[in-house]
C-alpha cells in the first residue's frame, strides 16, 4: 500500500485539483479506445443531450465492472474525472496512467474528506465527475442501494446530477480474457438540486432517494432486472403473513392472500403497507414477486387456479417444505413447469418455520437464475434477515425433505435406543443424499443446510420419496421401509433391527 502513501496520494489529488488530464494521454486513448467500445461491444449510447457542453455536472451511474468509467467517459465531449479505491495506485505507472486519465484514489474503508475535497474543487473549476453511489460493484441481479453521499454532495455543491445506467459490461471480461458483448448507456435528464450549507444526514438521504429512482428508470429502460417494489403473498397462514411482515419490513407493497375462509394467522397488527384480500382478487399481473406460502399438498390447486395469472415479469419464491405429489416433484419444478414467471426460486433451510421468520433469523434462498437469486437475497436483508444463497434448488428442496423424514425416521426408532435412532436418520439422510446428486444437487448443500425438520410433513412426503428414489434407481432401503412403516405395512422394530443389521454386522467383522 505504500505506492499512494504519503505525498505520493497527496500529489494525485493535487493532480486532480489542479492540472487535472494529460491531454495527450486522455484523448490519444480515447481515439483508440472509443472505435473499439464500438466495433468490438457495439456500444450504444442514448442520452448524450443530457450531458451538459459546458460547466460542472455528475454523472451518478450504476456500477457493473471496472471498465465501465472509461465506457460512460466517451458520453461526453470533455474528459470526466472519477474516483477509484486507492488500491487500484499501488504500481506506479497503473497510477500515472489512471491519473492521466482522470482518476484519482479513494480510501472506501471511511469517510474519506480528501477525496471529497477533491471533487468539490473538480466541480468548482467546471468540469465534471463520475460518481457510483452504490460505492462498489454490483452484480448480477438489480442495482444495489445507493449511499446517501450522492445526495450531500449534489446539495454541497448544487451543480446538475445526470442519472446513467450502463449494462452489458459485466459480462465482457472473463478472467484477463476481453469478450465482444453488448453495452449500452443511457443518460437522464439533468436533476438540479439547491446549494446547502452543512445539509443534514436526512436532507441527503432524501436527496439521494430522489436521485436513485431516475437511475434505476434509465436501468430499467435498458431492460436491466427491476427492483421489488410490490408482492404478493399467497397462503395467509402464519409462515405466509410472518413473510407478509418481513416484506412489508424491506419497504415493499404487499398484498397477503387469503384462500377460502381463511383469516390471517393472529401475530398481531398488520403493517399498513399490507392489504388483505381474497387471493384470487388479486390482480398478480401488477406485482413484481409472488410468494406462494402453501403446504406442497395446497400447491397443486393454487397454481391450478392463479398459475396462468403469474405475468412474465414476475419471479415466484415458494415455500420449500416437501415434494407435490403424486409424483414427487419438487416444488419448484412443479411451479416451473406451469407457470411464465421468469424464474422460480424456494426458501429454505434454518429458519424457515414461521416462528423463526423475525429479524436476524437465518434463511437460504436457492434459485438457478442468479440474477433473481440476488434480487431477492437483496430484499430479505433489507428485512433483516441472515441470508445464505445458492444455485443448486435441487439440492436445497431435497435437503427439507431428507430433514423431515430423517426426523421421523429417529421417532420411529427411538424405542431401540438413541443409537438405533441416530443410525436411522443417518441412513435416511445418506439415501436421499445419494438421489439428491443423481439429480445434480451439491454435497454441501446437506451439510450445511441444519435446522429442525417436520414429522408430520415427513408422512406426506415418505410415500413419495419413496417412489421417486426407486424410479430413479436409487438403492434406498431405509427411505422405502420408512415409507412401508407409515403405510402400518411394517412394524417400527422390524424396520429399526433391518436398519442396524448393517451396521452391527460391520461392528462384529472389525471385531
Amino acid at each position: 500500500m505504500a505506492g499512494i502513501e504519503g505525498m505520493d496520494r497527496d500529489a494525485l489529488l493535487d493532480r486532480a485539483r489542479g492540472r487535472g488530464v494529460n491531454p495527450l494521454v486522455y484523448w490519444g486513448l480515447r481515439a483508440i479506445l472509443q472505435p473499439f467500445f464500438h466495433l468490438y461491444w457495439r456500444l450504444s449510447r442514448i442520452g448524450r443531450e443530457h450531458i451538459p457542453a459546458e460547466g460542472p455536472f455528475i454523472i451518478a451511474s450504476n456500477h457493473r465492472s471496472f471498465l465501465d468509467p472509461f465506457v460512460i467517459a466517451v458520453m461526453a465531449r470533455r474528459p470526466i474525472y472519477f474516483m477509484t479505491k486507492k488500491e487500484a495506485f499501488i504500481n506506479r505507472p497503473v497510477a500515472w496512467l489512471l491519473s492521466s486519465l482522470g482518476a484519482y484514489p479513494i480510501d472506501r474503508q471511511g469517510g474519506d474528506q480528501e477525496a471529497m475535497d477533491t471533487t468539490k474543487a473538480i466541480l468548482a473549476r467546471g468540469d465534471g465527475v463520475l460518481i457510483f453511489p452504490e460505492g462498489t460493484r454490483t452484480r448480477p441481479g438489480p442495482l444495489g442501494r445507493p449511499k446517501r453521499g450522492i445526495g450531500r454532495l449534489a446539495l454541497d455543491t448544487g451543480v446538475p446530477v445526470v442519472p446513467v445506467a450502463i449494462i452489458g459490461s459485466e459480462a465482457v471480461r472473463k478472467g484477463w480474457r476481453i469478450r465482444p458483448h453488448k453495452v449500452r448507456i443511457r443518460a437522464g435528464a439533468p436533476l438540479t438540486f439547491p446549494k446547502v450549507q452543512e445539509p443534514s444526514r436526512h436532507l441527503a438521504a432524501a436527496v439521494t432517494d430522489r436521485i436513485w429512482p431516475c437511475v434505476e428508470l434509465q436501468w430499467e429502460w435498458l431492460g436491466g432486472t427491476p427492483r421489488v417494489r410490490r408482492a404478493a403473498v399467497i397462503g395467509a397462514g402464519a409462515w405466509g403473513t410472518s413473510l407478509a411482515v418481513a416484506l412489508a419490513r424491506a419497504g415493499l407493497e404487499v398484498e397477503l392472500g387469503t384462500r377460502a375462509d381463511e383469516q390471517p394467522a393472529a401475530l398481531g397488527p398488520l403493517p399498513d403497507a399490507i392489504a388483505v384480500h381474497r387471493a384470487s382478487e388479486i390482480a398478480l399481473v401488477h406485482h413484481d414477486l409472488i410468494c406462494l406460502a402453501v403446504t406442497p399438498r395446497e400447491l397443486p390447486a393454487v397454481v391450478e387456479e392463479l398459475g396462468s395469472k403469474i405475468p412474465e415479469r414476475a419471479g415466484v419464491l415458494v415455500r420449500s417444505k416437501g415434494l407435490v405429489a403424486p409424483l414427487g416433484t419438487l416444488p419448484c419444478a412443479y411451479v416451473g413447469e406451469r407457470t411464465q414467471a421468469h424464474a422460480v426460486a424456494c426458501l429454505g433451510g434454518p429458519g424457515a418455520a414461521a416462528d423463526e421468520l423475525a429479524p436476524g433469523a437465518a434463511l437460504v434462498v436457492a434459485c438457478a437464475s442468479e440474477a433473481f437469486l440476488a434480487q431477492i437475497a437483496d430484499v430479505l436483508r433489507v428485512a433483516r434477515f441472515e441470508v445464505q444463497r445458492t444455485t443448486d434448488v435441487t439440492g436445497v428442496e431435497l435437503a427439507v425433505a431428507a430433514r423431515n423424514a430423517a426426523v421421523l425416521a429417529a421417532s420411529a426408532a427411538a424405542p431401540a435406543g438413541a443409537s438405533a435412532a441416530d443410525a436411522a436418520a443417518d441412513r435416511v439422510l445418506a439415501e436421499v443424499d445419494a438421489y439428491a446428486r443423481r439429480r445434480g444437487g451439491h454435497p454441501e448443500t446437506f451439510a450445511e443446510l441444519a435446522g429442525a425438520g417436520d414429522s408430520a410433513q415427513a408422512l406426506d412426503d415418505l410415500p413419495l420419496l419413496a417412489v421417486a428414489l426407486r424410479e430413479d434407481g436409487v438403492d434406498a432401503p431405509a427411505v422405502a421401509g420408512l415409507a412401508d412403516v407409515v403405510a402400518g405395512r411394517v412394524e417400527p422394530e422390524r424396520w429399526a433391527a433391518a436398519v442396524m443389521e448393517p451396521t452391527r454386522t460391520r461392528s462384529r467383522r472389525a471385531a
